[in-house]
């Protein structure tokens, strides 16, 4: 009995370490520096760092009773909100790539943690090369969508007033239903500066 005990605490011990290892190799746990100067594409960067610094605090500890909370009948639960986010940082990742959008577009993770992860990856891939396009370039990008009814392509300034913002939207959803689960964030967590307070 005090073997098979031992062999449990090992176990949890290893998984425990395998978040926390996780967990320290996702981007987004502080805001990166801000870059030197202003151009179009290095504001697009940052607009992005802010929703993975968002998106990051608002998903890290989150729990099977929270993934599951759904605040009406008609309403998303937590996991489907995360799912929708996951989708649209994918559109935004294909924008900094000025890549199509091939509708439907592709399944996302079922698996909570491999959703966050991506969802966050995909973040950070469109910050980095958003804060590489110069400032002639990036009218050469676009947001376009193509399925089997046609191509609808849009001007990059849609991404804002769209994908971000609306990303935006549901982190500080994802906020709402964890503090109604009992399970609020960090209450660290600066926004303004990026990091958490001391």
């Amino acid at each position: 009995m005090k073997t098979l005990v031992a062999l449990i605490l090992i176990l949890l011990s290893l998984l425990t370490m395998k978040e926390v290892s996780q967990a320290q190799s996702l981007p987004f746990k502080e805001i990166p520096a801000s870059p030197d100067n202003y151009t179009p594409g290095k504001v697009f960067g940052r607009m992005v760092d802010g929703l993975g610094f968002r998106y990051y605090w608002a998903t890290e500890g989150l729990n099977d009773k929270d993934l599951q909370y759904k605040p009406s009948a008609q309403g998303r639960t937590m996991l489907e909100t995360l799912t929708h986010i996951h989708r649209l940082s994918l559109t935004i990742a294909y924008a900094a790539q000025n890549k199509v959008n091939k509708l439907p577009a592709e399944e996302p993770p079922s698996e909570y943690t491999e959703l966050r992860k991506q969802t966050l990856q995909n973040l950070l891939q469109a910050s980095e090369l958003f804060k590489k396009i110069g400032e002639a370039e990036v009218k050469k990008y676009q947001v376009v969508f193509e399925s089997s009814g046609g191509r609808y392509e849009f001007p990059l300034w849609n991404l804002i007033n769209g994908q971000i913002s609306d990303a935006l939207w549901h982190t500080g959803q994802v906020v709402l239903m964890r503090r109604a689960t009992g399970n609020p964030i960090n209450s660290k967590v600066d926004v303004f500066t990026g990091k958490l307070k001391d």
